[in-house]
């Protein structure tokens, strides 16, 4: 069987592996054969292989074929934020190495340490699929993670140019709001109004919370993107650090909002069997037993969550309808975004559940 037929061999446009041996051994890294080879899945499109060689594992992160302009930095601020957190005591892939010359293998590229455990998002194993306590401590690890992420001194930590963080609340509803006009120009789009965007932009707008502390961001916390140990409910990992910025980690704890069921009947994150996870109510109380920061405001976040996911998402919808994107996804990618302004719209008239 051929690579191309193999679904667990990486082509070598993609990973040229005499090219990646030569470079690992300039980096004093082990030598030897290349085994047990197999792709990884990772929630987006880039191109996740696992491999082992001279007797350690590794997983080897690069863009996908097909460059986007911000692939490449992307990645290597990627490698950045994990080589930074070491040690730091947040759950995460470990960092090994990083390469820059694109000419190895046709892209900036990291190599980061195996995590053993699995996505609850793409299904629960047993023991974990019929203990509640098990999958209510999912959710509790999720916002210790998080907790601390925001706790950590992104100065100490070599981070200081890694982001933007004055004005960083006051910038996101208008950079969102710009993001949104600008699919306008993609023929076949025909925004329509999207319902409740211009009460939940000109709410976001008029109620931006005056003090802010700011530190690290994951800036795409979901379930999707943790990894749980196998045997516990602890998080092994927060996985897929490419939203990374620094900015107001509160916003990982409303992103994390957005996306889970809140009683509304809509997720972006759907877990069966559900019962067990916590509320968004205990999942808030929980992260401030964990935190020093104020969450007087959390609404303000969570709703600024939907807003910057919605958005997100519909430019996928907003390419598909211009022929750029597959329209199956666009269209359900629409109705996700629909309901996270919906849940918006909602939090801002009747405020977050059992707070």
């Amino acid at each position: 069987m051929s690579a191309q037929q193999n679904p667990n061999v990486v082509e070598q446009d993609l990973v040229d592996l005499d090219r990646l041996g030569e470079w690992m051994l300039a980096q004093g890294l082990p030598d030897g054969s290349f085994e047990n080879q197999r792709l990884l899945t990772g929630g987006t499109q880039n191109t996740l292989l696992y491999f082992e060689r001279g007797g350690r594992a590794f997983v080897l992160r690069r863009p996908p074929r097909h460059l986007r302009a911000s692939s490449n930095k992307v990645m290597l601020r990627e490698a950045t934020v994990l080589k930074a957190l070491a040690g730091s005591g947040v759950p995460h892939p470990g960092y090994i190495a990083h390469c820059e010359d694109e000419s190895v293998l046709g892209a900036v590229f990291f190599l980061m340490e195996p995590v053993e455990g699995f996505n609850p998002a793409s299904g629960l194993p047993e023991p974990h699929r019929s203990d509640a306590a098990l999958r209510r401590r999912i959710g509790e690890s999720h916002m210790e993670a998080l907790a601390q992420l925001g706790s950590l001194d992104y100065k100490a930590l070599g981070l200081e140019g890694f982001g933007k963080p004055e004005g960083f609340l006051q910038r996101q509803a208008s950079r969102w709001r710009s993001e949104l006009e600008g699919f306008a120009k993609l023929d076949g789009y025909d925004g329509g109004g999207l319902p409740h965007e211009q009460t939940i932009y000109q709410w976001l707008e008029a109620n931006i919370p005056v003090e802010t502390e700011p530190g690290i961001l994951h800036g795409d916390c979901h379930m999707a993107n943790i990894m749980v140990n196998p045997d516990d409910g602890e998080l092994a990992a927060l996985i897929d650090w490419e939203m990374s910025t620094i900015g107001d980690p509160l916003l990982d704890l409303g992103w994390v909002m957005a996306t889970v069921d809140s009683g509304d009947g809509f997720t972006t994150s759907p877990m069966e069997p559900k019962d067990g996870f916590p509320s968004i109510a205990e999942m808030i109380a929980h992260y401030g037993k964990h935190s020093n920061r104020d969450l007087s405001e959390i609404r303000w976040y969570a709703v600024l969550a939907c807003y910057k996911l919605g958005v997100i998402l519909e430019g996928t919808h907003a390419r598909a309808c211009a022929g750029k994107a597959d329209k199956a996804t666009g269209d359900m990618l629409h109705q996700f975004t629909l309901g996270l302004f919906k849940r918006a719209n909602n939090w801002i008239e009747n405020g977050i559940p059992a707070l």
